[in-house]
């Protein structure tokens, strides 16, 4: 276990890659998890388990399908947080941010599937260690 304080504008900082999300710490069997945000993330859905976002700078929206197909869309801004329910599909977007995220470790940010093409902006991993 790491007993050293991480700096989260330092570990923002020490990366450029969007929706690459870094592992700034663990807890119990969650990671937290810092990401740069801009464009548009992919449909996606976690089945088992809810996912906690943190804006920490810009904006990030969250387009939200029920299961009847209806979209609506969370507009967040820096200091908001919003949990999108397990089993829920969603789609992140920004036009430029960071977001902080709670997620069970090994959860992969594309979730546990998706829908079409995974964009070349959008890293699908379980999160990278901070360097």
């Amino acid at each position: 276990m790491d007993t050293e304080p991480v700096n989260i504008i330092e570990a923002l900082a020490s990366f450029d890659d969007v929706y690459s999300p870094r592992i700034v710490a663990r807890m119990n069997d969650y990671d937290v998890r810092i990401a740069h945000t801009a464009g548009e993330h992919v449909w996606h859905v976690h089945e088992d388990t809810d996912e906690f976002f943190l804006v920490l700078d810009g904006r990030f929206d969250i387009a939200l399908r029920a299961a009847d197909g209806a979209e609506s869309t969370v507009e967040l801004t820096k200091g908001d947080t919003f949990v999108v329910p397990k089993g829920t599909e969603h789609k992140p977007s920004s036009p430029g941010g960071s977001i902080l995220m709670f997620e069970p470790s090994g959860t992969k940010s594309t979730g546990d599937r998706h829908e079409g093409e995974i964009p070349g902006h959008v890293d699908s991993t379980t999160g990278h260690a901070l360097s």
